[in-house]
């Protein structure tokens, strides 16, 4: 009975935050490929809310329309991602984490790149005059509570003045500037339209010991950012190897999945990503470092002097740990919540 009325709150919540065009975009697309009423499908999105623990949305990102109830059980949805991260990562201690600003304070050894707050840049302090006079003649500004590209925003330092940027960040309600990051030239041999990350997740275990479960490659396509959210595609990559399997997906149901990407025609699946040992180091040793939050998705950059973090993220992507590998990873989870439970 408790799960009914969590449960009932929950598909409130998503109900308010719904993209209505996107869903009825979905709606069309799932109706057209299963055969089913967009009636019948409403229903069952309702009904899989509460059976799987998933958001509405997710029913037509995991393309449960064409699923099975086994293999519906398989995936971690909204809700039950939720609930994890309430678990591993406490409301109390993930402000490292949903602030960029202090994220870079708490993790400065593991970021090379100039960064900076309004308040630095107001004060004109060592920080501000790094971002202010970096090397590449860019200055990305951006919320440092942002979240999935939304708010960032790339500028040429030449554009403006010191108090000129003050002016306009404000304007547009931003509080954190940083240095462009130059990616290593693989990366940009990808996609040079925005800075290509990679998202390795990590936990720490019973023992103490950081794991890595995940690592996704998060590709821009005519896009200053990778996010899945923003149009963009990821692939899968092998951990013991650090090169791509499988094709590039995007978020968009209705978009095929690609080998290779959709401007640069690089090909995807066997993509080797540069340095991928000394990735592999970096987030274990951050993992290390704040280990009272236990699951973190690292979003990586890689440069020519090496790897270095871009951010933490304590809610990190379900869609974009699951979509790429076509198969639900519940399972994976539900282990290390049973092991914290010990």
């Amino acid at each position: 009975m408790n799960h009914f009325f969590t449960r009932t709150a929950y598909l409130f919540y998503y109900a308010r935050k719904l993209d209505r065009k996107k869903f009825v975009k979905f709606l069309k697309h799932a109706r057209k490929v299963s055969g089913h009423s967009a009636v019948y499908l409403l229903a069952d999105s309702i009904r899989s809310v509460y059976r799987y623990n998933i958001g509405w949305i997710d029913y037509f990102l995991f393309r449960f329309f064409e699923k099975s109830p086994a293999e519906r059980s398989r995936w971690a949805g909204t809700g039950y991602k939720y609930e994890y991260d309430l678990v591993m990562n406490p409301k109390d201690r993930r402000n490292i984490l949903e602030n960029k600003i202090e994220f870079y304070e708490a993790y400065r050894p593991f970021v090379r790149h100039a960064t900076c707050s309004i308040g630095d840049l107001e004060t004109g302090n060592e920080k501000s005059v790094k971002v202010l006079e970096n090397p590449t003649g860019k200055i990305v500004i951006k919320d440092a509570l942002g979240q999935c590209g939304w708010e960032v925003e790339v500028v040429k330092s030449s554009d403006f003045s010191r108090d000129g940027l003050i002016r306009y960040m404000k304007s547009r309600k931003f509080n954190l500037a940083e240095e462009y990051i130059i990616q290593h030239p693989e990366m940009a041999r990808l996609s040079d339209s925005g800075v290509n990350t990679v998202r390795i997740i990590t936990q720490v275990n019973g023992d103490h010991q950081p794991e890595i479960f995940g690592a996704r490659l998060r590709v821009s396509v005519n896009n200053h950012v990778d996010n899945m959210a923003s149009d963009n595609i990821a692939a899968a990559i092998d951990i013991p190897t650090g090169r791509v399997t499988g094709p590039g997906v995007f978020s968009d149901i209705t978009r095929s999945d690609v080998t290779q990407h959709p401007v640069t025609g690089v090909m995807l699946d066997g993509f080797r990503i540069p340095m991928w040992e000394e990735c592999i180091d970096l987030v274990k040793r951050a993992a290390s470092l704040h280990p009272e939050n236990r699951s973190i998705g690292w979003d990586v950059v890689i440069t020519t002097a090496g790897p270095q973090l871009l951010e933490g993220n304590h809610n990190w992507c379900k869609i974009l740990w699951q979509v790429p590998v076509k198969t639900g990873l519940k399972q994976v989870l539900d282990e290390y919540l049973a092991e914290s439970f010990i």
